[in-house]
């Protein structure tokens, strides 16, 4: 079988997304398994056809860990220099994962270099600038896409299969809780890096996970047509790598109020300072006419109205009912690949073969958009309503990530901000 390498600038590196899920359980883990089956209109995998074997390029501030990292992967390209990648015609691919603040600038600079972008999120800390950068892109007429990994976890995949077989019959109501205790750092280290609470370094949950929220319940129940949001800052004084206290500028819990275009209303509560009472660190419930059912990471349990107990409210006596055992666990029925690496696939064969991909920078800022929504109602106290993103249907606006993806051009979607 043919082989044919495609370079990827992978900026941002050093960091802990950036290494574990970009470069060693996506990429590296793709070279492992030989590369991606790359067909065309025609051809198929097998005997002649071609592998897309991707080469990675290390790029980060420091040199020591990059290094390091390359080094002990057995990498041959790494730099400080991004003019120097961007320079370099060889290098097809651009890929930023760094602090949010210095995204922007870089992502805008690969674009103008004519390189196929793909970028964590969000894709910039304004939805003007946003739109600006998905706009430059595809007048650039390259391949653009961000990294949207919740719709690749398992139990989104069986969430999204339940919607698609109509089991909720008609979605009332999805409650989102997403988030775990985060130490202060003075004693026990701190579990997310301290820009992560430094306004002026992009940080604050709001920015951090309303982009995830935008995309994953438009995908899921159809476009949010308005919200009302209220956040904060519940930890005020933490302590950084150094184990110097620092004062946070940055929210770290949001507490929103969601509303469907089908007339579902959703709540969404996010916080890095909740001690977790619940079966994963993410859960998505979701109420129907006929049905409900409770996804999270990798579980999804269902409870239909047949089997919905009756329960009595009476304070005075123990409740019979053992609630958590009346639900029904929905089974794997397949292996699940990670989900960063089966995007990564997605996109390097749409960026070797020229085509549009799926998952672009038009949705990228649609994520900040309503982040930016949802920073200016609790700003205001008041309900602000949300652009249509155009025609998005429940349920059936995105094809199944775990299913076999065709050769034809994905759908090509702008979208503007108003």
């Amino acid at each position: 079988m043919a082989r044919k390498v495609i370079q990827v600038a992978l900026n941002g590196v050093t960091g802990r997304m950036g290494y574990r899920q970009h470069l060693v359980r996506s990429l590296l883990a793709i070279r492992e398994l030989g590369g991606i089956p790359l067909a065309s209109a025609g051809q198929h995998s097998g005997p002649g056809a071609t592998e897309l074997y991707p080469e990675p390029v290390l790029v980060g501030r420091s040199e020591e860990r990059l290094r390091a990292i390359a080094e002990r992967h057995g990498l041959t390209r790494w730099t400080t220099s991004l003019d120097e990648v961007l320079g370099d015609p060889e290098i097809e691919v651009y890929f930023d994962t760094q602090v949010t603040s210095a995204r922007e600038d870089a992502v805008a600079r690969a674009i103008a270099a004519g390189k196929h972008v793909y970028t964590e999120k969000p894709v910039a800390a304004s939805a003007a600038a946003a739109y600006a950068l998905a706009e430059a892109a595809r007048d650039a007429g390259i391949t653009h896409g961000v990294v949207q990994d919740k719709l690749f976890l398992p139990g989104m995949i069986k969430l999204r299969r339940l919607l698609r077989e109509g089991y909720f019959g008609r979605v009332l109501s999805v409650r989102v809780e997403f988030g775990y205790w985060v130490f202060e750092g003075d004693g026990i280290p701190a579990q997310r890096p301290s820009w992560n609470y430094r306004a002026a370094d992009g940080g604050g949950i709001v920015l951090d996970m309303f982009p995830h929220w935008q995309y994953l319940l438009e995908d899921l129940f159809g476009p949010v047509s308005a919200v009302y949001a209220r956040r904060t800052t519940h930890v005020s004084r933490r302590w950084d790598e150094t184990g110097e206290p620092y004062q946070v500028t940055a929210d770290d819990a949001a507490y929103a109020v969601l509303e469907f275009a089908s007339g579902a209303l959703g709540s969404v509560n996010s916080s890095w300072a909740v001690r977790v009472n619940r079966r994963e660190l993410l859960e998505v419930h979701v109420d129907g006419t006929h049905g409900s059912a409770v996804a999270g990471l990798r579980n999804c349990a269902v409870q239909h109205k047949v089997s919905t107990p009756m329960p009595v409210w009476n304070p005075d006596l123990p409740d019979p009912l053992d609630y958590p055992a009346m639900w029904t666990d929905v089974p794997d029925n397949m292996e699940f690949d990670n989900g960063f690496k089966a995007q990564w696939e997605l996109f390097l064969r749409d960026a070797a073969l020229g085509r549009p991909f799926r998952w672009d920078l038009f949705a990228g800022a649609r994520g900040v958009q309503l982040a930016e929504l949802a920073m200016r109602s609790s700003a205001e106290g008041r309900r602000v309503e949300v652009p249509s993103p155009g025609n998005a249907v429940p349920g059936d606006a995105t094809p199944d990530p775990a299913a076999p993806q065709d050769d034809a051009p994905a759908k090509h979607a702008a979208g503007s901000l108003t």
